[in-house]
């Protein structure tokens, strides 16, 4: 049996960045109009005036300050509220894999490699561009690599789901590297009109190189062990297909055609969760609270990754024990543990163990312990 490793990361940054006081001015100036719009329904009692949204309100709520996005100017029109994504042809490659290329040319630069020295491509994320074909066979396609690729969705924890899958492979024999890669276009499935999630998303995407261990050419991290679970929850839920603002029967006026959440729910339900699960593996492989020296975890929001953290620790996290992204990224869905992993991993010293962990909707949870070699 091989010993399964990571040995590259990469991260694909858009370059437009949207801040928390740009989103408020938008959102803001757009909950005015529907206001006036809607104000003889107001003031009848027949519906609710939508209130302001205020930077203070989105940091005490999510620890977010920034996000990166692939177009801002749609998502700051008060009238348009939505990313303006051009409509590619078929015959260009498209936004996700494009993103997705970017972010795995960094990864096999880091760990030294080329796409000859590739045998599988998973394509992670929460949203898929579209059905088929594979957005990973596409991706495959434009690195130039053989062998076989396919997609997979397990929402936010899709990373940590295909970086077990891949480990499993290589585990058995089956093949000597894979990319898993994690383009997430959050922008284009987040309802921005919505003052309780409208700052939660931002756009991005990662690449992570597992291979065989033995076939590492620098310090690389060995996957000791990855656990997966799922349990059905609609606390979290997405009922719409990719970007389709737009449908004949009006069917894009259905709030649950976006993304919605449950936050109350999510968070006594999840986080008990999530803690029981990391705890429980970290006993079955034998650590130890006071062996870790790093935790990687889904960036979702600042309060629940601080409470994760104390429980998995014992204490209050120590500065670098734990990284947030989250003032700079927002919420990116399954790329966001691989962000603070790919930013916050290169200082570990040889033998330093520590665990990438995401969760989200499902529930889904994945946990991958890691230790550094080299």
């Amino acid at each position: 049996m091989h010993r399964p490793a990571i040995t590259g990361t990469g991260v694909f940054t858009p370059e437009a960045t949207i801040s928390n006081a740009e989103l408020v001015a938008a959102f803001n100036a757009y909950a005015d109009r529907w206001n006036a719009e809607h104000a003889d329904a107001i003031a009848a009692g027949e519906v609710e005036a939508k209130e302001h949204s205020s930077e203070e309100f989105i940091v005490k709520a999510s620890g977010i300050e920034s996000r990166h996005v692939l177009d801002k100017t749609g998502v700051l029109d008060p009238a348009v509220m939505h990313p303006l994504l051009r409509q590619r042809s078929d015959d260009e490659p498209s936004v996700m894999a494009e993103m997705a290329v970017d972010a795995a040319r960094k990864a096999l630069a880091q760990a030294g490699r080329t796409a000859a020295d590739v045998d599988a491509v998973i394509c992670a994320a929460s949203n898929l561009e579209r059905a088929y074909p594979a957005i990973a066979i596409e991706i495959q396609s434009l690195l130039g690599i053989k062998g076989f690729a396919f997609d997979m969705n397990v929402a936010c924890s899709s990373a940590t789901f295909g970086i077990q899958a891949a480990a499993d492979m290589i585990r058995s024999g089956s093949i000597r590297s894979a990319l898993v890669v994690n383009p997430e276009i959050c922008s284009a499935h987040l309802e921005w009109r919505d003052r309780d999630c409208h700052f939660i998303f931002g756009d991005v995407a990662t690449a992570t190189l597992i291979e065989r261990a033995e076939d590492a050419t620098g310090p690389y991290f060995e996957i000791r062990s990855t656990r997966c679970a799922t349990e059905f929850s609609n606390n979290i839920r997405n009922n719409n297909g990719f970007l389709r603002r737009s449908r004949p029967d009006g069917m894009a006026d259905r709030r649950d055609m976006q993304f919605m959440q449950n936050g109350r729910k999510v968070f006594k339900e999840v986080l008990p969760m999530v803690s029981q699960h990391i705890a429980d593996h970290m006993a079955d492989d034998g650590i130890a609270a006071g062996d870790l020296k790093r935790l990687w975890l889904h960036q979702a929001n600042k309060t629940m990754n601080d409470f994760i953290g104390r429980k998995v620790l014992g204490r209050e996290p120590e500065p670098g024990e734990q990284p947030n992204i989250l003032q700079d990224y927002a919420n990116t869905s399954s790329a966001g543990s691989i962000i603070a992993f790919s930013k916050h991993s290169s200082d570990l010293n040889d033998g330093d163990l520590g665990i990438i962990c995401s969760f989200g909707a499902g529930y889904s949870v994945g946990s991958v312990i890691v230790q550094r070699h080299g």
